[in-house]
């Protein structure tokens, strides 16, 4: 019996305002870009902070504008 070896290539594209994430795909021979919780294949390279929580992505550019001051993101 032969022991079939498989190789996993993962991209992270860490984006001054999204960012992304694919995965190769070897039996298809292509890359699929990963979704995030949303749906969305690119995620706002963001972080928001309140006080009991640490928001990131698209949660986080949403509170962008009522907590400037505890979030962070690339323009």
């Amino acid at each position: 019996m032969t022991k079939q070896n498989k190789e996993w290539a993962i991209g992270i594209d860490l984006g001054t305002t999204y960012s992304c994430v694919a995965v190769w795909k070897e039996q298809q021979c292509r890359v699929e870009i990963i979704h995030n919780d949303q749906g969305n294949r690119l995620t706002p390279s963001c972080v928001s902070f309140t006080e009991n929580q640490r928001l990131i992505g698209d949660a986080a550019k949403n509170l962008a504008s009522i907590n400037p001051t505890n979030t962070v993101f690339g323009n």
